[in-house]
């Protein structure tokens, strides 16, 4: 499918040809630019890099969840040390995972 760019606001349309206004802005079609087949390629593989961080953030947040579980139990202090290591491991990635995804945002690699 065809992509098309919005030049006012990023947004990217599929189709074959760009809509009569943006969906997004409501620029004219105009301002919407076809996507070089390079082009292309870098949306398709932002999309997927950046859905994968966004199933890894969803599993660090069930991580999350079940080191508080742990942390809260306290069996043990051998247990409670690894409930918290894992704590801190999730929160920290996710911060580093909301970081990279705005980076791409900025580089306009969201697609």
């Amino acid at each position: 499918m065809t992509m098309w760019k919005c030049e006012v606001c990023g947004l990217i349309y599929e189709g074959p040809e760009p809509p009569e206004k943006c969906p997004k802005c409501g620029a004219p079609r105009e301002k919407f630019r076809k996507l070089s087949d390079e082009e292309e390629k870098l949306v398709n593989r932002s999309r997927f890099s950046n859905y994968l961080h966004m199933e890894a953030y969803t599993l660090l947040q069930e991580l999350l969840e079940v080191a508080e579980k742990g942390i809260q139990d306290n069996l043990d202090p051998g247990c409670y040390k690894i409930f918290v290591e894992e704590k801190e491991f999730a929160l920290m990635t996710m911060q580093k995972i909301k970081a990279e995804l705005e980076t791409h945002m900025k580089k306009q690699k969201w697609g």
